[in-house]
């Protein structure tokens, strides 16, 4: 069954307009657990639901694919942190999903972990032919692993992929279950227990494989609230700033927000780079090479066997006015 198929099946002083969000009591936002993101702190401290208006109800995930289908059926409106191969594949599907901003960029937070005992490296890396692997199907996880795996000249019709989440990718690794797991945040800090990466974040970029998460929405939510979306966006690039200057204060409600202990979380946000809402509007982002990207991504995807087809174009899936809109707030 493809993944096409399985889918199918200081921010206080930002005041909306009067009556701006009257229609609505409640939001849902899905987000990732052991994934240490600033924005976390006004989770935590309750910034959100003021700034905006609205009660915002949190709800986790394990992958961004189940993100999209809590949006697909009306369960959430925003999803905050969502791997690109999974907003690229649900849009491919057919999904009304909107890609609103760039979350973050973490080519060392997101990789692949060989077993230790294995002795597998760059250097051997054929020797995963005939391996059982774990990956969360359709993440960004899933994409670096395709690409790492063509890389090294490997056929992963050879592979045994196992459709795992971090965590539980993690505990199979440790048992020596699979021979190679990937995924990203905690679970990966916990794959690193039991073994090593192929390739670091730096060779990973050299290879053209870019990391990032992105602010996506439920596109008709977003057309009929475009300062709750706005909103959202700024209070998450006001919580980006000022983790600059104010990292210790934030760290500790970060921690307790994502599940994880200080230091864990201190070492994950070192990890992470948050584009400022102008470079997001920029160039290399929304204003023009995301969507070539994302193309990029789709047609690879396709390739692999993995999606059953890919849009012409992903200019349509990203829409600009709900940054440019938070930018005046």
């Amino acid at each position: 069954m493809s993944v096409r198929k399985k889918l199918l099946g200081a921010s206080l002083a930002l005041v909306l307009p009067a009556g701006a969000a009257s229609a609505l009591d409640e939001i849902t936002v899905g987000y990732f657990l052991e994934w240490p993101t600033p924005n976390l702190y006004a989770q935590a401290e309750g910034i959100y639901d003021e700034a905006l208006g609205v009660r915002v109800n949190w709800r986790a995930f394990e992958t961004g694919v189940q993100m999209s289908a809590a949006m697909a059926g009306g369960a959430v409106q925003i999803a905050f942190s969502q791997g690109v191969p999974p907003f690229v594949v649900a849009t491919s599907a057919g999904l009304e999903l909107e890609l609103t901003g760039i979350a973050t960029t973490y080519d060392d937070y997101d990789n692949c972990v060989v077993h230790a005992d294995l002795g597998i490296s760059a250097e051997n890396a054929q020797e995963l032919e005939g391996q059982r692997v774990a990956v969360p199907l359709g993440t960004a996880a899933h994409y670096g692993m395709l690409r790492q795996m063509e890389h090294f000249g490997i056929d992963t019709s050879n592979l045994s992929i196992v459709d795992l989440s971090p965590a539980d990718g993690a505990a199979a690794l440790s048992r020596g279950d699979v021979a190679m797991a990937c995924g990203w945040g905690g679970g990966l800090t916990r794959m690193l227990d039991y073994g090593s990466v192929l390739l670091t974040g730096d060779e990973k970029r050299e290879l053209g494989i870019r990391i990032f998460d992105v602010v996506s929405v439920e596109a008709s939510f977003a057309a009929e609230n475009p300062e709750i979306v706005a909103g959202f966006l700024r209070v998450t690039e006001d919580m980006n700033r000022r983790f600059e200057t104010d990292s210790a204060a934030m760290i500790p409600v970060i921690a307790g927000a994502a599940g994880m202990e200080p230091e864990a979380t201190e070492t994950g946000l070192g990890l992470f780079v948050f584009p400022t809402l102008e470079e997001q509007l920029g160039p290399e982002w929304m204003g023009r090479d995301l969507a070539d990207f994302l193309k990029e991504v789709a047609d690879f995807f396709v390739e692999q066997g993995t999606m059953d087809s890919a849009l012409d174009s992903y200019e349509g899936v990203i829409n600009t006015s709900f940054m440019e809109m938070a930018r005046d707030m």
